[in-house]
């Protein structure tokens, strides 16, 4: 009995070949260093244990690219811990972009219905949804701002204290800081994308709080030094949240 206890609270780690050929094709996880790879393997060790990993359609993978997919959907938490890993079970990967069907109902009670083209999502209390051809566009452009797991997997931090506001849950002290410095930044940024002013960072950042924070997750993992550039005070908060980006 405390054998199979053991088991269940330390799952069998990824075997070193396979994690070394499955890596080694994932840029954002080759360029760390030796301790925090060492890191990222428990972790992703424990999501293959813990997660569903469910192709859609047509669409294979096999044991180096699911070692891929939760490598990346680590990566976020190589210094948050397992704990990122709580409230939900399954990762659903399409092909390529997929459609949702969304639905509002605006202030004089019309329904509104439309059709979303996605790449990724994250439901606050159900699965992450990638795109694998996307994956493989970020694993070919590293460095161009963009990387969808990352993306969603901040979108499962920001909700793991039952708010979807852009704040992860932090040491109080840090969390006032942290809200404070990003309302600001986030301000200033949407009031630039309103005037259509050009900027650096994805304007898709200023849809909401929540998007500016994952959105910068994914700059700090691809772009360290243009998020340092544009939004500095934010750029400090993720990597004290982060650890250095790969790229740093």
């Amino acid at each position: 009995m405390r054998s199979l206890f053991r088991r269940l609270l330390r799952p069998d780690p990824i075997d070193d070949a396979l994690w070394r050929d499955a890596i080694a094709r994932v840029p954002f996880v080759e360029a760390l260093d030796a301790a925090r790879t060492t890191k990222l393997h428990a972790l992703a060790s424990r999501f293959l244990h813990e997660k569903t990993i469910t192709p859609i359609g047509d669409l294979a993978l096999d044991d180096a690219q699911r070692v891929q997919l939760a490598a990346l959907c680590c990566l976020p938490l190589i210094e948050f811990g397992p704990e990122g890993l709580h409230g939900w079970s399954q990762l659903l990967v399409y092909p390529d972009a997929f459609r949702v069907n969304r639905t509002h109902v605006d202030a004089a009670g019309v329904m509104h219905e439309w059709d979303d083209e996605l790449i990724g999502e994250a439901w606050e209390s159900g699965p992450v949804i990638l795109s694998w051809a996307d994956i493989q566009a970020d694993f070919e452009s590293p460095r161009d701002g963009f990387c969808v797991a990352v993306h969603e997997i901040a979108h499962k931090l920001d909700a793991l204290d039952g708010v979807l506001d852009g704040t992860p849950p932090l040491p109080r002290a840090w969390q006032r800081d942290w809200a404070d410095d990003f309302q600001e930044a986030y301000d200033t940024f949407a009031d630039l994308v309103d005037r259509n002013r050009r900027t650096e960072i994805d304007p898709y950042a200023a849809e909401a709080p929540e998007e500016f924070f994952a959105v910068c997750t994914e700059y700090h993992f691809s772009a360290p030094a243009l998020l340092r550039r544009s939004l500095p005070t934010v750029a400090a908060h993720l990597e004290r949240l982060y650890g250095p980006s790969p790229f740093a």
